[in-house]
């Protein structure tokens, strides 16, 4: 199976059941999915070699260990040449803070998501940033107060409907 292949109806039924839940048994998989164990557990490492499914982990809910700031930041880089995009994804890469960072259209280049312990601890981290040769010209901070709808499954059903 090649990365770029078609995936059947019982692939994302598998990957569906895995992502709502990564630690149940092949037996507990091939059950749900409709499959006997031995077909099913095939198509997993397949579906693990083809680069599907990226890993296992578990999901934290960090309110349970403190208080914890979470930012959203649009970043706007002063040129656009592809130097500049590199130059800026390199230098955030390796910081922590930094939990989601996507390239966007519209007024401003990227949108950071950063994780703090507070506001004073992401002003901080921001402004190393801001200091830094990385051709940050601008950036907006918005400060999330809540959270009420954050989904961690994709729909993939719907997503890419197999015919």
């Amino acid at each position: 199976m090649k990365a770029d292949c078609t995936l059947d109806r019982l692939d994302l039924r598998i990957l569906t059941e895995l992502q709502r839940c990564g630690r149940m048994t092949n037996v507990e998989l091939a059950d749900a999915v409709g499959l006997s164990a031995s077909p099913c557990l095939t198509r997993v490492k397949r579906l693990e070699q083809a680069g599907f499914i990226a890993g296992y982990g578990a999901i934290i809910k960090l309110a349970k260990l403190g208080d914890v700031q979470i930012v959203f930041a649009k970043i706007t880089l002063a040129d656009h040449r592809r130097e500049d995009f590199v130059r800026f994804i390199d230098a955030i890469r390796g910081i922590d803070e930094i939990m989601e960072c996507h390239h966007a259209t519209g007024g401003y280049d990227y949108l950071v998501k950063f994780v703090a312990r507070d506001i004073g601890h992401y002003h901080s981290v921001i402004e190393a940033l801001a200091k830094r040769e990385i051709g940050i010209e601008k950036y907006f901070s918005y400060v999330i107060v809540e959270s009420p709808i954050v989904k961690r499954h994709y729909r993939l059903d719907e997503l890419f409907a197999v015919r």
